[in-house]
Formats: C-alpha cells, structure tokens, sequence
C-alpha cells in the first residue's frame, strides 16, 4: 500500500523555489497524549493492563520520537511516529472490541458503558487524524521539503486555487497541518464522509471506510444505552 509519490521535475523546481516552512509537531504530539488521557475513561476490564499503561507508553515513546526530530534524524523519527500511531491504534480496536463483548454481558454499568462509547469516539478522531498526518504525501517532514502542497490523498480547498488567487489570499506557499487532518477526522466520524476535501488515493479512502465504521459503532452504542437509561 503506497502511500508516497516519485518526486518529478516539478517537484524539485518546487522545492528549489519555495521557502521551507517547519510544521510544529505539538498538536500531534498532544493528539497522542490525548489519546492516553481518553483511557483513564475506560474501565480496567474493557483496556489491556492498568487504566494509565497506554499514557505512560506513549509519553515514554515520544521522548525519543522529540530527541529524533531535534537531532534531524528523519528515518528514525518517522519510524517512532507510526510506532507509537500504531500502539494506539491497536489499544483502541481492542477496546472496542471489549465494549461490543461487553453489551450482552450487562457487566458495566450504563454510565460507563456511556463514557467509555464517548471516549472511544473521540479516541477514534485523534487516531485518524495522526494517520493522515503521517501518511499523506509523504508525512509532515516530506511536505516541509517539498515547501507548496500541491499534491497528496486529500484535494484540499487551498490545492485548487488558482496561482492568482493564492498570492491575492496569502496562500502561494500552502501547506496542510495537524489542525486540517483533525477536521478532515472529525468530518468522517459526525458526517461518515469527507466534507470539503474529496478523497484522491485509495489508502486514504479504505482507512476512512474504517473510520467511518468505528464511528458508526461507538454512535450506535451510545444511542442503544441512552434508550436502555431512558
């Protein structure tokens, strides 16, 4: 599944052209402790280990991930960031495979069959959203180098403007963030489906299938025990 594009003639006049522009990386790196503060929510039986594992996990793994990027070592920094994306990822299919287990059972109860569904969901946005950051076009380091985005999985407004039109608005050295990935999520999991930026790759469109269906399942629960409460 390929998520990168050969670099064309374009591309590198592009890159001679353009000023670099550095990304800050915080919003991500805070999506991801995010994602482990959101497991304090879950009770102990629907988490693999103690309720604070994912969080100490993840602020142990981005300490390196931090060091990496200081010390330009862009290899290694991209292999900790889809470790620790992957870590999550797995801790949150898990618990919500331990929710759905759970409903016949009648071992939890309601409010926190409720929490968890809500802390799941939200879980789910940060998860996506720290996956289309990585992956698109390279992820956030290939884009700084490339300077203008002008091509990736997603086709956002800013990419179809006209070269006048991006210099009247400020907007001639465009480059997507973490803030355009997390609306891009957050879209995905209120309306199952992009809003304003068309899907152009197909990995980007089979992992916001599954986000989708996440979505669809936490929302689901959450209606199904508001009757029940109700």
């Amino acid at each position: 599944m390929s998520v990168t594009r050969p670099v064309t003639v374009l591309d590198n006049k592009i890159m001679a052209n353009a000023p670099q522009q550095i990304e800050p990386r915080w919003p991500a790196l805070l999506a991801l402790l995010a994602v482990g503060g959101l497991r304090l929510a879950l009770p102990e039986s629907l988490s693999v280990g103690p309720d604070w594992l994912l969080l100490a996990v993840v602020g142990l793994l981005l300490i390196p991930i931090v060091w990496s990027r200081l010390s330009g070592l862009d290899r290694l920094n991209k292999i900790l960031g889809y470790i620790v994306t992957g870590v999550v990822t797995v801790d949150m299919i898990w618990s919500l495979y331990s929710l759905v287990a759970a409903l016949p059972s009648h071992k939890e109860s309601p409010l926190d069959m409720l929490r968890s569904a809500g802390a799941l969901w939200v879980t789910n946005i940060l998860v996506f959203a720290s996956w289309y950051w990585r992956l698109d076009a390279g992820g956030p380091r290939a884009r700084e180098l490339r300077g203008v985005h002008i091509d990736g999985a997603f086709l956002f407004p800013q990419m179809t403007l006209t070269e006048q039109a991006r210099q009247s608005m400020c907007e001639q050295d465009w480059s997507p963030n973490f803030v355009d990935y997390l609306f891009l999520a957050f879209n995905t999991s209120t309306a199952f489906s992009p809003t304003d930026s068309p899907v152009l790759s197909r990995w980007a469109k089979v992992m916001m299938m599954v986000q989708s269906l996440i979505s669809f399942t936490t929302v689901a629960l959450l209606a199904a025990r508001a009757v029940n409460i109700l």
